[in-house]
């Protein structure tokens, strides 16, 4: 009877010990069981913003040199040999400012003739109110006294050099003792000095013949200099040109960009921008839109019924903190702009305000 009672005894405990591992394992079983539903059904927690039809500004650019608004070469009007340079280049000059004078020996010569041809035509004035002259002879004394009156204010123009603008000296070409020669300097000008007006100055931009009914003398206009970077400085049109080329379908256009401390100079690489109004055109948040690594596709992902679209779109111009999308996405769609790096094309999404 005592082994009996034994045997049953580790039969219950060997079935209760079995019950417990099978409860158990069916315990862990429904714990893994469970997680994999859960992972599936994990959604990404996104906002989104709509795709909406903005005014987009229609810009152009063209490339173009600055110039100078004015620019002279000062330059006598005979053969001298050049006494004084009063100007070093780089020099800022006002208009009728004496800037050289040249050698005055033969104003001083000319000069003197004069005054002796005066003196001697009062003396045969009188002598022909007496009657002892014709006045034929009068007549002649008279037009030489005229003619050297004319060489002499000539010579007397040509010895004192003067700006004829306000302006800064660009060029020197020849120095003190030097006989004035009528022929072109290094500049491809005539003269002893060059000078340019660069307080504001002046850029010809070729324009497309299409643009030609939307620009207009006032027109407002973007200067970017090069060497500036994105430094934007104010032109204004001042003239168009009224002609189109018939070989290059162009037009040209002159813009003023003021320059009052002259940080801009003649000569400098420029990029113009005009704006030919507005368009009205498709935008999105330009957080919105990613770049495929390896190539340069841009896409965003279109939020629909939970679910993300990845699409490839073609982008136009930046609006402040949006920017053009021409082609990919229609007007009214949610595109996804949080948490883009987790979603994939096809992801389970929910919508956050």
């Amino acid at each position: 009877m005592r082994m009996k009672r034994n045997l049953i005894i580790t039969l219950v405990a060997t079935a209760a010990a079995s019950l417990l591992v099978a409860c158990g394992g069916e315990k862990s079983s429904n714990a893994a069981g469970k997680a994999t539903p859960e992972a599936a059904d994990a959604k990404v927690l996104t906002k989104t913003a709509p795709v909406v039809v903005s005014d987009v500004a229609e810009t152009v650019d063209f490339t173009t040199t600055l110039l100078p608004y004015k620019k002279s070469f000062i330059t006598p009007q005979m053969a001298l040999r050049i006494d004084e340079i009063r100007v070093e280049v780089g020099d800022h000059v006002k208009k009728g400012e004496l800037v050289a004078t040249l050698d005055k020996n033969q104003y001083n010569q000319s000069a003197a003739q004069l005054r002796n041809a005066e003196q001697n035509l009062g003396r045969m004035r009188s002598v022909y109110e007496a009657g002892g002259v014709s006045k034929s002879q009068i007549d002649e004394l008279t037009t030489s006294v005229t003619v050297l009156r004319e060489t002499v204010a000539n010579l007397e123009r040509n010895i004192e050099l003067r700006s004829p603008i306000d302006g800064v000296i660009t060029g020197r070409y020849n120095e003190p003792g030097d006989l004035f020669a009528m022929g072109a300097n290094a500049d491809g000008g005539m003269g002893v000095l060059q000078v340019m007006q660069i307080d504001k100055l002046k850029a010809i931009v070729a324009l497309s013949e299409k643009y030609y009914p939307l620009v207009y003398k006032g027109m407002k206009v973007k200067v970017m200099a090069e060497v500036f970077g994105d430094r934007e400085f104010e032109g204004t049109v001042n003239i168009v040109y009224p002609a189109i080329n018939s070989t290059t379908h162009t037009f040209n256009v002159e813009v003023i960009v003021p320059n009052a401390k002259e940080v801009l100079r003649p000569g400098m690489f420029a990029r113009t921008e005009f704006n030919m109004g507005n368009r009205q055109s498709l935008t999105v948040p330009d957080v919105a839109v990613q770049k495929q690594m390896g190539v340069n596709d841009r896409y965003v992902y279109v939020v629909k019924d939970g679910v993300a679209e990845r699409r490839v779109v073609e982008l136009g111009r930046q609006v402040a903190d949006r920017v053009e999308i021409l082609s990919g996405v229609s007007a009214g769609e949610e595109v996804a702009i949080t948490a883009l790096s987790k979603i994939k094309n096809g992801s389970a999404v929910e919508v956050v305000q």
